[in-house]
């Protein structure tokens, strides 16, 4: 179980650690890389103790521009018909 649900405005962003970061109990530092997010991934781990996070996120908002575009693309794309 999540240690808690933690929002991603709430995390800051570490450039040292190229992470998103959010203070442990343990004293170290949950972490979630900008891949990660894009990926769809929403469990931040410390590296020090076994807790993790849940990060609550948009996952639109970590994707490429070109992927957003091309998701709303495929869904509108016509199918073929045939006429005898």
């Amino acid at each position: 179980m999540s240690y808690d649900d933690v929002e991603i405005e709430d995390m800051e962003w570490n450039q040292e650690l190229q992470a998103f970061t959010y203070p442990c109990p343990c004293g170290d530092l949950f972490q979630i890389t900008k891949e990660d997010l894009k990926l769809g991934e929403e469990i931040a781990r410390c590296p020090s103790c076994s807790l993790y996070i849940t990060v609550i996120y948009n996952m639109e908002d970590f994707q490429e521009p070109d992927q957003k575009s091309k998701k709303g693309f495929e869904s509108s794309k016509q199918q073929p018909i045939t006429v005898a």
